[in-house]
């Protein structure tokens, strides 16, 4: 292996696992973040934090607030339902283009290794649900052929695992079943878009209306960062 591949290699490992750690709030919303304690935290070299800082700034899951002060971008109720609406936005649009050429045999082993991990048992198996759950989104957008709007995707999804965190952590499940995921790939299978488009859209309404009513069923979380 080249050094610029190891180099790529490190970039991508660290950025999963600082993600991971965004995800399971090890690194809180409004926690504050620098080169030294992401070094310090995760074992990985200065140069490496800076750059994943620099990219993590412009994806939105880190807020640079002057020059020397970075933090963790907070999760309030307004970056969920800001989340929700864009995936209400672009994800029925986009599934309904990837239709029948969604790879279903690839689909159903993501499908079968959530139901395997089901029930939640500890932070490890939620995360690793929550990662596959999104490869499973993921692989019904890739098919459509636009690589930038994976890029959309792909954010919007990181995102989503915060906020499904949540759910997870205080419902100890997941927020919709199997039987509902079994439902949109049946449809999806059809190749039909516009009722693609329609029990997307239904089911991310739904995914909505859960993790709100999850939230709002806590008290802590009315006017605070969302904690667990």
């Amino acid at each position: 292996m080249s050094k610029g591949a190891a180099k790529n290699n490190d970039a991508a490992d660290a950025y999963e696992i600082v993600m991971d750690a965004i995800v399971t709030q090890k690194l809180t919303p409004s926690q504050k973040v620098s080169e030294n304690i992401l070094s310090d935290m995760f074992g990985i070299s200065r140069t490496v934090a800076r750059n994943l800082i620099e990219r993590l700034i412009a994806q939105q899951f880190l807020v640079s607030l002057s020059p020397r002060v970075t933090q963790v971008a907070p999760l309030t109720l307004l970056e969920i339902k800001q989340n929700f609406t864009l995936r209400k936005i672009l994800l029925p649009e986009v599934i309904s283009l990837s239709g029948a050429k969604v790879d279903f045999k690839h689909i159903n082993a993501l499908h079968e290794k959530i139901q395997r991990s089901l029930p939640i048992k500890d932070d490890l198996s939620a995360l690793d649900i929550l990662k596959i759950n999104k490869q499973l989104n993921l692989a019904l957008c890739t098919p459509a052929g636009y690589p930038l709007v994976d890029d959309w995707a792909r954010q919007l999804e990181d995102t989503a695992m915060r906020i499904y965190w949540l759910y997870v952590k205080t419902r100890k499940s997941f927020p919709y079943s199997s039987e509902q995921q079994s439902i949109i790939l049946d449809v999806i299978k059809t190749d039909e878009p516009k009722k693609i488009y329609t029990v997307v859209q239904e089911m991310i309404l739904q995914t909505e209306e859960r993790i709100l009513n999850a939230i709002f069923s806590h008290e802590q979380f009315y006017t605070q960062d969302l904690l667990v």
